[in-house]
């Protein structure tokens, strides 16, 4: 009897059980990709050229309040081009102090000095421009991923794409419309006060006062749905923005049931609230999001709890939305898609028919082949054949893998695999009873010489498997994932498992004179 049978056959049972363990109806069942379930394709492109001139922006203000808190005037001060800050001094003897303040801003170098004119130009230093382009994709791939989350969405696929772009798959998702403006919206909110000195009528004439700029409220009124356009002038300078936020809610207004995104802000973001409403009591703030005043409620007391509600005519649909993406944050630079397709799920389904034939044929003729050309050692060859594809999908599903489309040509690929390993085996017993040894030693070499040769096969796969996970897009990565599993089942049934059915009906005999093979 060979040795620890008893060991091995329990090892394989415990195979068989948790694989039927993984695939029962009540445990997670496998995911399915895009293009067999159907969902949404983007292609999302980030505006770096924005994001940089952003912070550029942010930065030409940092510079403007370090100057006038060490007592410097200063004549102009505006972005130049998308990385550079052109400063001039309101005199020249501040000259000095002023390139002593400048320093303090390691990030940037002095491209242009004129002292008679008591001008400077600063621009970002090359090293700089590269890792905030760099960051603008990669913080917003976060920002994506977060936002998604919230849906529920089975495996989507959001990942970088060359310099500035972000694929987003999103399988299951229907509703196009909802997701584009979902994902693609910035979300930049701020809390701006009005310039309530200004007048609206010439601004609008393009008459702005420094400091100020232009924004508009849509407003629809909700007996008449019509809608209308309101005009506001407020300070440029933000004193809240989202990244003070701590929550976001939906909650109806208990009064009038319209529905809203109560925000609450973090520690900081409370204090300065606080200090805020208290220096502004009787004027205005401007509540705004993407450039678009949603409200502009007066400031009636002060206000230390640092709350905000945000209004604006939702549906209960919206304000989730909405409280979704505000939770997420802000996307840091605007993103524009360049790509967009839908996958009708009557499209996955026909894949998912066509795939499973193709499965089903091919494994048909693989049985029929072996039954016919190795007699009753193809017979155990089938037999672990079908225990390959059990723990290939056990495998999937434990590990909550996505089947796609590619995937199913995995698994097609798999049972060639599998078989041929098997052939492997067979043709080198064949070759040891050619040469006049036992059926007992021609198995055993069989097995043995053979072995090398099937590790390095499948180690070799195995590594093409891991280059097309790592460098490939959802579809090949499913497909890389299926030949991964199918590849390590492959060894464990054509090694192991087989070599146990050939000890159970062949080694445990006391004569043995024949091989059916």
């Amino acid at each position: 009897m060979p040795r620890h049978l008893w060991l091995r056959i329990a090892l394989v049972i415990a195979v068989i059980a948790g694989s039927v363990w993984y695939l029962y109806p009540p445990r997670k069942s496998i995911n399915l990709g895009l293009d067999l379930q159907g969902g949404i394709h983007l292609v999302l492109g980030v505006d770096l050229d924005r994001y940089l001139e952003n912070q550029v922006e942010r930065t030409g203000s940092d510079i403007r309040a370090a100057l006038e808190k060490k007592g410097i005037g200063i004549a102009a001060l505006a972005r130049q081009g998308s990385t550079e800050i052109r400063l001039q001094l309101a005199n020249r003897e501040s000259w000095n102090e002023a390139l002593r303040v400048l320093d303090e801003f390691p990030s940037y170098e002095r491209k242009t000095t004129d002292q008679a004119t008591a001008t400077i130009t600063l621009g970002l230093r090359a090293s700089e421009v590269a890792r905030l382009r760099d960051d603008a994709v990669r913080v917003g791939l976060t920002k994506i991923r977060n936002r998604v989350d919230p849906e529920g969405v089975k495996e989507p696929t959001i990942q970088r794409q060359g310099e500035n772009r972000i694929l987003v798959e999103l399988p299951g998702f229907e509703d196009a419309q909802r997701a584009k403006a979902k994902i693609a919206q910035v979300a930049l909110l701020e809390f701006k006060l009005l310039d309530e000195t200004a007048d609206v009528n010439r601004a609008l004439q393009g008459e702005i006062p420094e400091g100020d700029e232009l924004l508009w409220q849509r407003d629809v009124d909700r007996k008449t749905k019509q809608e209308r356009r309101i005009a506001y002038v407020v300070k440029k300078r933000a004193i809240l923005t989202g990244e003070l936020l701590q929550g976001a809610e939906v909650r109806p207004d208990t009064q009038t049931g319209e529905w809203g995104v109560s925000v609450d802000l973090n520690r900081d973001g409370a204090r300065i609230f606080g200090e805020v409403t208290a220096q502004n009591v009787g004027k205005q703030l401007a509540i705004i999001l993407d450039g678009t005043v949603y409200s502009a409620p007066a400031i009636r007391e002060r206000i230390p709890s640092g709350q905000a509600r945000i209004t604006g005519n939702f549906t209960p649909e919206e304000a989730r939305d909405l409280a979704d993406v505000l939770r997420a944050g802000a996307l840091p630079a605007p993103v524009a898609i360049l790509e967009e397709r839908a996958v009708g799920p009557s499209l996955g389904a026909d894949s998912i028919r066509k795939g499973l034939i193709s499965i089903l044929a091919s494994a048909a003729v693989v049985f029929a082949f072996m039954l016919v050309y190795y007699r009753l050692s193809g017979a155990i060859a089938d037999v672990a054949l079908l225990l390959n594809l059990l723990i290939l999908m056990a495998a999937m599903a434990g590990f909550h893998a996505t089947l796609t489309l590619p995937g199913i040509a995995g698994i097609a690929l798999t049972i060639g695999m599998a078989v041929d390993t098997n052939i492997l085996i067979f043709e080198r017993i064949r070759e040891e009873l050619r040469t006049g040894k036992t059926v007992r030693a021609a198995i055993e070499a069989g097995f043995t010489r053979a072995f090398k040769t099937i590790i390095d096969t499948h180690v070799t796969v195995l590594v093409s498997a891991a280059i097309l996970y790592q460098f490939g897009t959802g579809p090949v990565k499913g497909f890389a994932v299926s030949l991964a599993i199918g590849i390590a089942a492959s060894l464990f049934t054509a090694v192991f498992f087989t070599r146990l059915l050939f000890d159970l009906i062949y080694m445990g005999r006391r004569r043995l004179t024949a091989l059916s093979i």
